[in-house]
């Protein structure tokens, strides 16, 4: 597979008439003399995450026999609401959606809004993608990539990269969460290809490394044991195509503490009033414990969803 800043371009013209664009917030608390961060609110989809662009993207170019025959999608939450609502948009059915056990209910019911119906297969995300994938082939549906390799995903993700530059043209680096690497290549190319200049900073949980570990191990890590995490939606594996094309892209990677990333969480609701799920809250646990490492004059923090369970919000503002 190939992808380049030609599938951003058209990501963008397809699905900018059903999606509004996000807002880029500046900071109220963040900020000093030297530095200027502002919030790309992905939180503020109507499916609460970034991940809506790839996916409706995604549908889009499906063919009819593909769309008749329904579609698939492997998840923690974000892709499977992101499917769903797609879905809904376009009037597609059936739509199945396959989540670990684990998985949040507030996120389950989300998905059943949309018109979904929702498995759960496997304690954790690589093994609920092995059922799923076995399940989706035996009953012949049309598989919806997450992040893999299927470059109308990454081009649909990208597309943050083109409305960040167009909302501030100063803004000289972009802070992004990486899990997969769907967001953080697409967002890359995009921005790289407009202005070459900008500085990409990737940001993990110290819990799962797994990006940053497969540069390290020069080894493409498509599963990946994770410890207990607040950041479900950034555990598993590396997709392919981001494993191939984010060295390329991408400035610097940096792995947070769960401590930094609950405190991040508490902040942003506390101070500047977003809710997201923790996960998104990586971009600010980098700020404040790697401020120097990142610098920038005018950055991006991409907020990339909004998604958390009710009662695991309130266990973290309780003890941040």
């Amino acid at each position: 597979m190939t992808f380049n800043y030609e599938h951003v371009l058209q990501a963008y013209d397809r699905i900018n008439k059903h999606l509004k664009k996000t807002p880029l917030e500046e900071s109220f608390y963040l900020g000093d003399l030297n530095r200027r961060y502002f919030f790309k609110l992905e939180s503020f989809q109507r499916a609460k995450s970034f991940k809506i662009r790839g996916a409706l993207n995604k549908i889009m170019t499906l063919s009819e026999e593909e769309k008749k025959r329904g579609v698939a999608a492997i998840s923690s939450g974000n892709h499977g609401s992101a499917v769903s609502y797609a879905a809904s948009i376009l009037g597609i059915h059936p739509v199945k959606v396959f989540v670990p056990e684990t998985t949040a209910q507030s996120k389950i019911d989300k998905m059943n809004y949309f018109g979904a119906e929702v498995m759960k297969l496997g304690k954790d995300f690589d093994e609920a993608h092995t059922l799923g994938m076995k399940y989706i082939h035996e009953h012949h549906l049309t598989y919806i990539d997450p992040y893999y390799d299927d470059p109308e995903i990454y081009g649909g993700q990208g597309t943050i990269g083109i409305e960040i530059l167009e909302q501030n043209q100063d803004i000289d680096t972009i802070v992004v969460p990486v899990g997969g690497g769907g967001l953080i290549t697409g967002i890359a190319v995009a921005a790289k290809s407009i202005k070459p200049s900008i500085r990409i900073v990737g940001v993990q949980t110290e819990a799962c490394p797994a990006m940053i570990k497969s540069y390290e191990d020069h080894t493409l890590y498509e599963q990946y044991p994770s410890e207990e995490s607040l950041c479900d939606a950034l555990l598993g594996g590396v997709g392919k195509l981001s494993y191939e094309m984010a060295k390329d892209y991408v400035d610097d990677f940096i792995a947070v503490s769960e401590h930094s990333i609950g405190q991040a969480l508490s902040f942003l609701a506390k101070e500047e009033k977003y809710i997201i799920e923790a996960g998104s809250a990586t971009v600010v646990a980098a700020i404040m414990e790697q401020r120097e490492r990142i610098d920038g004059r005018n950055v991006a923090l991409v907020l990339s969803g909004g998604n958390i369970d009710g009662d695991v919000l309130l266990n973290i503002l309780s003890k941040y």
